[in-house]
């Protein structure tokens, strides 16, 4: 069965920086002739989705892959007496730059972004409305970047109930086949020994709260802590990444895609957004090794 004219809808998961992966697999998929006819997004997914959808996503991507580590610290905005660790101003105001004033009813292919109510304790679609200020509610990582007031409620990131939204493709219209995206799949060994290892968002953190005098400097005499070797942002990073793996699993249980492109946990960490190029590049990669699996075109039962 051939690809060319397949119409697809997606749903793009929730995974912090292992979300450049997206732009990988709509890379490959339109490599393949497949049509992408609408978008479900959470978090980092709802921001990809969201610039796909808006015809933004070249643009973003030649901004993002030239990134590196200095300029990912620069564009973070620390936010040490808020309820998040960075505001995320500056990344949203070069997003909205790319975006302008475009509103989610106008955009050419359908899209919903997937953000969590802590009023009501709700997952909420946003399918109208401002398209920059429906991707910011949803990219607010708990405990990471501050959450959104939006009509009286608080919005934080999608992927606290729904980091997989499959379901919330249902509402984007008819297409031959579902494929989600999952960013919390299985560790593999084989990134632990190829993949470098770093924790960059920590020191950047704490550098930064001694500059403003919010954490004490460490010093060679100073006797390490309990547990010295573990910081509280890697530890918060590790919680997320298994919560979001235990959500998955129970959504792709209770409502499964045609197909599941996963992304192992271990790809590169939550924070690594100086890494652009390599992660779209394994999400390009890993894309065509679960299209190339489907006989004749027919996706495999999902597990």
């Amino acid at each position: 069965m051939g690809t060319a004219g397949k119409r697809v809808k997606l749903a793009l998961g929730s995974g912090g920086a292992r979300g450049y992966a997206h732009i990988g697999v709509i890379a490959e998929l339109q490599a393949r002739g497949y049509e992408i006819v609408g978008v479900a997004g959470s978090s980092m997914g709802a921001l990809v989705g969201g610039l796909f959808a808006a015809g933004r996503l070249d643009e973003f991507t030649s901004w993002a892959t030239a990134l590196g580590q200095f300029e990912v610290a620069r564009l973070l905005d620390p936010a040490f007496s808020e309820p998040g660790v960075i505001r995320a101003g500056r990344v949203l105001d070069r997003i909205r730059e790319m975006l302008g004033e475009l509103r989610i009813e106008d955009l050419a292919i359908p899209y919903v972004a997937v953000a969590t109510d802590l009023t009501t304790g709700r997952s909420i679609w946003f399918r109208t409305g401002e398209l920059d200020a429906a991707i910011r509610a949803s990219i607010s990582i708990p405990g990471f970047i501050t959450p959104v007031l939006h009509d009286g409620h608080v919005l934080v990131d999608g992927g606290v109930l729904d980091p997989l939204p499959v379901v919330a493709t249902m509402a984007l219209g008819a297409a031959d086949l579902t494929i989600g995206v999952d960013l919390s799949g299985a560790p593999d060994p084989a990134y632990d020994r190829a993949q470098p290892r770093t924790n960059w968002f920590t020191q950047w953190w704490r550098a930064s709260a001694q500059r403003l005098g919010r954490a004490p400097a460490e010093t060679p005499d100073d006797p390490p802590p309990p547990l010295s070797s573990v910081r509280a942002t890697d530890v918060a990073q590790r919680a997320i990444d298994i919560m979001l793996a235990a959500i998955t699993r129970q959504h792709l249980a209770a409502h499964p895609p045609d197909l599941v492109i996963s992304v192992p946990q271990n790809i590169y960490g939550t924070m690594d957004f100086h890494r652009a190029g390599p992660i779209i590049e394994q999400g390009r990669m890993l894309a065509a090794a679960a299209l190339d699996a489907m006989p004749d075109g027919v996706p495999p039962p999902v597990r």
